[in-house]
């Protein structure tokens, strides 16, 4: 299972999700888009946003923190 989350350190809801993760012991990788330009154009390709966070669970892209899509996705 490949989990990316693109980030910035100022957002929150950024926060939850990392902990959301953290606590299923949920492996993922982070891009602070805040720090990386071609990983901010590459997520808003993706997501079509520019606001974060925006999570990629085996590449279906959820924009925010949507607990209920985030736990959909994984199952799959």
């Amino acid at each position: 299972m490949a989990i990316t989350v693109y980030t910035t350190p100022s957002c929150v809801y950024c926060t939850k999700v990392k902990s959301f993760f953290r606590e299923l012991k949920v492996p993922f990788t982070e891009y602070d888009v805040a720090r990386d330009a071609r990983r901010a154009e590459e997520m808003q390709r993706r997501s079509g946003q520019s606001g974060v966070p925006v999570v990629d669970v085996n590449g279906r892209v959820i924009v925010g923190f949507n607990e209920a899509e985030i736990r959909s996705a994984l199952k799959r």
